[in-house]
């Protein structure tokens, strides 16, 4: 982060924590000691809200700097070192090398010393900005950065772009094609310019606890962004956001934490990757170490000669956080919490902040510690010596909380490396901080990352690691989930735990505006725990199939881009036949169509070989026929429509559901009606069968299971019907699927509820308002671990079984009436007869048939090699499909 930075001796880190660079100018730097060879100095005079600064041309020369009437010397040697300071007065002479511009700079050094001797910091604050503001206003973006003269100007305003600890001043200009930022001192360069084609993500930011800032990420680089702004007003922030939506939403996909987490659970991106993916979803940036990405312990084990990544004791318990960890320990805070007046919390410090950050990042960014600790770095036996040291600190120390970063599970262990030979202290046993020591299982920085890398990935933390983000992203972050959790740290850590704008802080206004701002600044350096992201359990990860995913975790995203349609699914696909059949599923050609009923048709059920095809239609028959030779049954058994149909599994009877409230069996070897159940009081909109239970789905709000003793026909014996269960409803049920493996039902409402039952109980597993109107099908996973749902409202919704969780929704530009899919690719039939296939992990739709019916497309069946497709539409014609290889 910061070992660029020295490369440029100035840098915006040498300004004090909020304060403005305004503009520099050619000087010379008179004094009367030594020889007079080096009485003059040349170099620039930097312009300051708080201090002055003059860098020499000398390297070896320290800089200058005037800051609150005291004189620092900085970087001395070019040596990046804790800052050097005179007191008393003194006085210092410039001389610019542009007299004419001597008046105006006296003038706003004049400016600056009224604001610095007010009495009350927020009255300098405000004179400042002011000052700034006027500047800003006097000034306006060179139009003649434009890299083409037929850029179109959408917009213009004042931003500030952020990086670590400092925030720069200037003119942000938005075209058609290029996003630009112009420094106000230009600084460190002239403008900032990114091409709208090359953003693949951007992200509205919160900066200072308020919604001003946006960060856009440009390369596959998925920690480091490449402009980070911060607006004074949200206002301007919006409008440029969804200008660089709009631009975006024709060739990026648009990811939510739903739509990473179903990447994640199926093993399509790394650990890594998902934890990234989270963090920047929870406004975590590496632009703000007061909300810089947070990352695990993963390890527990930091003493042992080898690592044993198959044993579960070298791993931390994910479903605690860090202060729970120790049980003696947390005694002491609970004991203290329940002691504590209202508003009460159990850590007295976070687990993230910009101490902590800049605690493992010392040696690669001693600038930015310098920053924030006033020219200082910490004392020697505080900083980060050891990994087995801090951990030990982790689980003992009364105030130190403290999860890791990214870095831990990077590829560069230069923060682990005293490269800079930077002169960080003796311990008390006389030692002078160097490298970090590591433990015993680690022969060197790089086998360290490269083993917490295996780690991270490991089968141990892909099944646990869903329990430390219901801490730190999930449900058990606040309320009463948190508290049972012992996961209740400082109310003004969390979002909207400080209201700004009506200075309403734990319901206690504050009155004196200092007051305000030290509180402020409290907040900011004391931690802020990330934007929750998942408000019910956070489902696990599939860990029988991973995908071969690298051991090494880079910063590109090529993990996760969109996936094709051959990539392998994570679903168990024995049958290579089946595997092909779905990765070629955009290239399904018609074989054939058969216009058999006279309205729509309603369900379709095939025999084993394929040869019989029986159909249901609103036209209330049920029809068989054959694709060689055509029509050859039709039979009604009332003048009320049929809602679906299905096979028995000895293929010798069809059950259909009817509109007249009952259920009928069809003896295909007898060719008549068999056996009716009368059992509902209103239509029978759907049946389900598994292991002679017959499950019955009704507009009357319920489902009925029936213990079926086959009928049999040469004796003239009835099916013998004994209900089992009930399961009541709110609103007609109108459609329902059961698990493959046979243990949930999953029904969906007119009213757009899905519930999920647990068979052995009446009671819902979960129940979801997860459509807004009729549900037309819900339908398992291969797996059983999803349910996929389509409605009237045009969406196609991912619901995790085990959470109920929604963990995808997907909307699509038409309404889907009916589907079939393997859990990754969906086929759906749509209301205007198209038929689309869809990848649910990138929410797009791969291929389309256009008008594969001439009216909505009404139900679907395949069989279980996916090589065949059968439709029925409401233009009372019955499609078969066959892929093309």
């Amino acid at each position: 982060m910061a070992s660029s930075l020295l490369l440029c001796r100035f840098s915006l880190l040498l300004l004090d924590l909020e304060e403005q660079y305004f503009e520099q100018h050619f000087a010379h730097y008179l004094t009367s000691r030594g020889p007079e060879s080096t009485r003059r100095s040349s170099g620039s005079l930097k312009v300051c809200s708080k201090s002055i600064i003059f860098e020499p041309d000398d390297a070896l020369k320290p800089i200058i700097k005037l800051f609150c009437f005291q004189i620092y010397l900085i970087k001395e040697r070019n040596i990046v070192a804790p800052y050097k300071y005179e007191r008393g007065d003194k006085k210092m002479t410039f001389m610019l090398e542009s007299p004419g511009k001597t008046e105006d700079v006296v003038q706003m050094f004049l400016q600056l010393h009224r604001a610095s001797r007010l009495d009350k910091l927020s009255d300098q604050t405000a004179m400042i900005a002011a000052i700034l503001q006027s500047r800003l206003a006097r000034t306006s973006f060179d139009k003649n950065r434009f890299q083409s003269v037929s850029e179109r100007l959408h917009m213009e305003c004042v931003a500030e772009m952020v990086s670590p600890l400092v925030t720069n001043a200037g003119h942000v200009c938005i075209t058609d094609s290029t996003l630009y930022f112009q420094p106000l001192n230009s600084y460190p360069d002239a403008v900032v310019l990114i091409g709208l084609h090359s953003v693949r993500r951007i992200y509205k930011r919160r900066h200072g606890l308020k919604p001003l800032g946006i960060e856009v990420f440009c390369t596959e680089n998925d920690l480091c962004s490449d402009i980070y702004l911060k607006f004074y007003n949200t206002k301007d922030r919006d409008e440029l956001y969804y200008y660089i939506a709009t631009f975006l939403e024709n060739h990026v996909v648009e990811h939510t934490a739903e739509s990473y987490m179903l990447q994640w659970q199926r093993g399509h991106i790394s650990n890594y990757q998902y934890l990234l993916h989270l963090n920047n979803l929870a406004d975590r940036s590496v632009n703000d170490l007061s909300q810089y990405p947070v990352f695990p312990w993963v390890l527990s084990d930091y003493s042992s000669a080898e690592l044993d990544l198959l044993n579960p004791a070298s791993f931390r318990d994910f479903g605690k956080p860090i202060g729970a960890l120790n049980k003696e320990r947390l005694e002491r805070l609970l004991e203290r919490y329940r002691d504590m007046p209202e508003p009460r919390f159990m850590y007295g410090s976070h687990y993230s902040s910009p101490g902590y950050v800049l605690f493992y990042l010392v040696r690669v960014a001693p600038e930015h510690m310098l920053c924030l600790q006033n020219g200082r770095f910490d004392h020697a036996d505080r900083m980060f010596n050891s990994i087995t040291e801090t951990w030990k600190n982790c689980l003992e120390g009364g105030t130190d909380f403290k999860e890791l970063i990214p870095e831990f599970y990077g590829s560069d262990c230069s923060f682990l490396k005293n490269l800079l030979c930077l002169d960080l202290g003796r311990r008390q046993g006389g030692g002078r901080v160097q490298h970090v020591e590591l433990p015993p299982w680690a022969s060197d920085a790089e086998d360290f990352l490269e083993k917490m890398r295996l780690a991270l990935e490991s089968q141990y933390v892909s099944e646990h690691l869903h329990e430390w983000i219901d801490l730190i992203f999930g449900y058990k972050q606040r309320g009463s989930e948190a508290v049972a959790s012992q996961n209740v740290f400082h109310p003004l850590t969390y979002e909207g735990g400080v209201d700004c704008d009506s200075v309403l802080v734990m319901l206690c206004s504050i009155d004196d505006p200092d007051q305000k701002i030290a509180m402020l600044t409290q907040i900011l350096e004391f931690g802020q725990t990330p934007r929750q992201l998942f408000v019910s359990p956070h489902p696990q990860r599939i860990t029988s199939r991973l995908h071969n995913l690298s051991a090494t975790p880079s910063y590109s995203s090529s993990e996760i881009s969109p996936v094709s349609p051959g990539m392998e699914s994570f679903e168990d696909l024995t049958e290579e036949s089946r595997k092909m059949a779905w990765s070629n599923m955009n290239k399904l050609m018609l074989h054939s169509t058969h216009k058999i009923h006279k309205q729509a048709v309603t369900g379709i059920a095939v025999t084993l070989s394929g040869d019989s095809i029986f159909s249901t239609s609103q036209d209330s028959t049920l029809k068989m026929f054959s694709k060689d030779n055509g029509l050859q049954r039709s039979v009604s058994f009332s003048n009320m429509a049929l809602s679906s149909c299905l096979m028995l599994p000895e293929e010798k009877t069809v059950v259909c559901s009817s509109w007249d409230n009952n259920v009928y069996f069809y003896s295909i070897a007898y060719g008549r009606r068999q056996d009716t159940l009368m059992g509902h009081d209103d239509a029978v909109s759907a049946v389900s069968w598994k292991d002679d239970r017959l499950y019955t789905a009704s507009w009357d709000s319920t489902v009925k299971v029936w213990k079926c003793v086959a009928a049999d026909m040469a004796s003239n014996k009835r099916t013998l019907f004994d209900p089992l269960a009930e399961f009541e409803h709110d609103a007609g049920v109108n459609t329902i699927d059961l698990s493959p493996v046979g243990t949930c039902l999953a029904t969906g409402t007119k009213e757009g509820t899905l519930t999920i039952w647990d068979l052995t109980s009446p009671l819902p597993l979960n129940q979801l308002n997860c459509h807004s109107g009729k549900i037309h099908q819900v339908a398992f996973s291969p797996d059983s671990r999803h349910i996929l749902s389509v409605g009237e409202d045009s969406c196609l919704v991912v619901t995790d079984v085990q959470t109920g969780m929604l963990i995808a929704t997907v909307h699509a530009e038409q309404e889907q009436r009916c589907f079939c899919w393997d859990g990754d690719t969906v086929l759906c039939g749509g209301v205007s007869g198209d038929l689309s296939v869809w990848n649910l992990l990138n929410s797009k739709v791969i291929h389309r048939i256009s008008a594969a019916h001439s009216g909505a497309v009404t139900c679907m069946w395949k069989n279980e090699q996916c090589s065949s497709i059968i439709t029925g539409g409401s233009d009372k014609q019955i499609s078969l499909w066959k892929h093309q290889y």
